[in-house]
């Protein structure tokens, strides 16, 4: 029987569609995926007939305007520059038109000098934007490396009480992180207008549109002065979807195999690869520390961990004591997150260790089904400590 191959693009067509009805909750499913293929079909043509019109192709790299920001471009040409599309059509940077066509990550791979963008900075500036992205999932995976080039790619928008910063139905343009202000999060419901919720100082907002080209699914209006940190839909893609696809690649046959995540489905199993980071850990580093506050979970890539719990020995010193190891497929650090407690054990590289790591907000937000597996293994873990303090004692 011969293999059936996947046309280009399926799978995003069908994955933006999915989140469309999700969104949206159409009442009927047909009817509203003909209206949703002929905005795209609509936007294809509208796409190449401006092709068809321009007498002069335009690069990709794309400089952009702000109101306190002029950003420079790595590998600056004069004859190049005269070629740069500016959009000047807010403060925004808004992109005149977007086409639905589903992106592939792996067709920029030659373009990246030529994309970058960098958007000058003060020192003041640059830590404040870092305070902003701390806690922002999608570049929590990213490396060093990454993270400073997104850093480097965005700029300061400064919006003022009742300010739309995107609008339902539109093109996604930018991709906004929070660092001050107030934000309500408006979805139309049978014509009217319904506050669904609000972003109080902190998060982010924009990606879907980014991710599955698909339009805005909600409004975002500021209801007090308040400043973004935007990074632009090129940059976005290079660097957080195409990251995205790559440890889609590398993670997905792991992911399935790990004991704890088979309960989950398909689905769910690739958004946690969507927000694991991968870190790897020296012989005898120290991964987690007792008694500190958690802030992740932990699943072996590779090595082995030793588990170690402080007992209190007969001098009065305190020892540590070897209760158990955790190797390729095997999790741990869940028990402080379950329990809301600190930490029980620490945890120690026995070699080279590669591990991947979720935080605490992924771990609330995907792992949910799984929770009563962990909770099964807390009273063996009680268990073992009882034990190990009471033989220590004696």
């Amino acid at each position: 029987m011969s293999s059936v191959e996947i046309p280009a693009g399926l799978k995003e067509l069908l994955q933006g569609y999915t989140v469309e009805v999700l969104r949206r909750e159409p009442p009927d499913l047909v009817e509203f995926a003909v209206q949703h293929f002929t905005r795209i079909l609509e936007g294809q043509k509208k796409n190449r007939g401006a092709k068809k019109r321009s007498t002069r192709p335009a690069r990709k790299g794309v400089t952009f305007d702000t109101v306190s920001n002029k950003p420079s471009k790595v590998d600056d040409d004069e004859e190049e520059e005269e070629d740069t599309i500016k959009s000047t059509t807010s403060k925004y940077n808004r992109r005149v038109s977007v086409c639905a066509e589903a992106y592939n990550p792996d067709d920029d791979e030659d373009d990246d000098a030529e994309l970058r963008i960098v958007y000058p900075k003060t020192d003041v500036q640059r830590r404040r934007l870092q305070d902003a992205c701390r806690d922002i999932l999608l570049f929590k995976t990213l490396e060093q490396e990454q993270f400073s080039e997104v850093l480097d790619g965005m700029f300061e928008v400064l919006v003022k009480p009742q300010e739309h910063i995107i609008d339902q139905g539109a093109d996604g343009d930018n991709f906004y992180v929070i660092e001050k202000g107030v934000y309500d999060i408006l979805v139309q419901k049978g014509g009217v207008s319904v506050c669904v919720g609000k972003y109080d100082n902190k998060g982010s907002f924009g990606e879907l549109a980014l991710m599955y080209n698909t339009p805005r699914a909600a409004t975002i209006i500021a209801t007090q002065e308040g400043a973004l940190w935007g990074l632009d839909r090129a940059t976005f893609h290079r660097l957080i979807v195409r990251n995205n696809a790559k440890k889609r690649r590398t993670y997905e046959a792991f992911i399935e195999c790990v004991p704890l995540l088979k309960s989950l489905e398909l689905s769910e199993r690739m958004k946690i690869v969507d927000v694991v980071g991968a870190r790897v850990f020296k012989d005898g580093e120290r991964l987690i520390t007792q008694g500190e506050e958690a802030d992740c979970f932990y699943v072996v890539e590779s090595g082995e961990v030793k588990i170690m719990i402080t007992s209190q020995a007969k001098a009065g010193q305190q020892d540590e004591v070897e209760v158990a190891r955790c190797s390729r497929g095997q999790y741990f650090g869940e028990l402080a997150l379950v329990t809301n407690k600190p930490r029980a054990a620490s945890v120690y590289a026995v070699g080279e260790t590669k591990c991947l790591v979720i935080d605490i907000q992924a771990f609330e937000r995907l792992l949910g089904p799984c929770m009563d597996i962990m909770k099964r293994n807390i009273s063996q873990y009680e268990e073992q400590r009882v034990a190990l303090m009471g033989s220590s004692v004696d």
